[in-house]
């Protein structure tokens, strides 16, 4: 099979949301004049190592959020976003915080999850998370398409749950929660190690 995105695949669902997977998911924390909002992004990743940076993007927009998303437009407002990592057990949360609700509304509430302050931004991040990274956005960019948008920061401060480090290695004891496609997530749980080679 071979198609043109601009044409159309003709299939039940996009495959273009399954090809690149899994994808980590940034469940991203935000803060701005209405209030704290919480969205997962499965168009999340790391992006350097020093400083440690990452990137999401976000695509399409709200009624109330015309030519975006409450996400997008609170980190316009304050320049500062929290990733959230959430591992396995938090899939549920997760999944109740992608729910559109009016800006001000805040996610925290009916994902049911803990908001604490941040150290080094002012924002709230999830206590519960298996990782929190606070960060400082640096740009945003328009990306090609209506209401897409790729938003990069620096990571200015790290938060690990006590116990998803083990011998001085991060690894959340219930997998890592990824996306796959359509409906479809998995949590990463079976892993091997590899030594590059010499």
């Amino acid at each position: 099979m071979f198609y043109r995105p601009e044409f159309g695949h003709g299939l039940p669902h996009n495959p273009w949301n399954a090809i690149v997977a899994p994808r980590p998911i940034g469940w991203i924390s935000t803060r701005g004049r209405l209030g704290d909002n919480l969205a997962p992004y499965s168009f999340f990743n790391a992006t350097a190592y020093v400083p440690p940076q990452v990137m999401f993007a976000s695509t399409g927009q709200k009624r109330d959020r015309p030519g975006t998303k409450d996400t997008v437009a609170q980190i316009a407002e304050r320049r500062v976003f929290c990733v959230n990592i959430a591992d396995g057990a938090l899939r549920e949360a997760m999944n109740a915080s992608t729910s559109a609700q009016p800006a001000g509304v805040s996610e925290f509430d009916l994902a049911g999850v803990t908001a604490v302050p941040c150290e080094t931004i002012d924002c709230a991040r999830v206590a519960e998370a298996a990782a929190s990274l606070e960060c400082r956005a640096t740009r945003i960019i328009r990306q090609a398409g209506e209401a897409n948008h790729l938003v990069l920061g620096v990571v200015t401060g790290i938060h690990l749950r006590d116990d998803c480090v083990a011998s001085g290695v991060f690894r959340p004891p219930s997998g890592w929660l990824a996306r796959l496609g359509h409906k479809d997530h998995c949590i990463v749980t079976d892993t091997f190690e590899m030594d590059r080679p010499a």
